[in-house]
């Protein structure tokens, strides 16, 4: 797991703004959000948040998106589209 990684998951995006400006606080350059699924959304919520309404001086420097294949409890698998976001200072 990269030091400068956040896993947006569930919580609500405050939780994962505050994990964003700590990492940048601690002398971190860039910051990766990265998500699936349904928290996708949540990512670009968080990504905006902080740019907006804490740390303006930040650059979107890079979006990915892409698929990854999950297993499914029933056997087989299933697609989930994915997404990082590369915060930078």
């Amino acid at each position: 797991m990269a030091d400068n990684v956040v896993y947006v998951g569930n919580k609500p995006p405050m939780s994962y703004v505050l994990a964003v400006i700590t990492l940048f606080n601690e002398g971190n350059k860039t910051v990766i959000l990265k998500a699936r699924g349904k928290a996708i959304s949540t990512a670009v919520d968080v990504c905006e948040l902080t740019r907006n309404r804490f740390l303006s001086e930040l650059e979107v420097k890079e979006i990915k998106t892409g698929t990854e294949e999950l297993p499914r409890r029933e056997g087989g698998t299933i697609n989930t589209s994915t997404i990082e976001i590369t915060l930078s200072k």
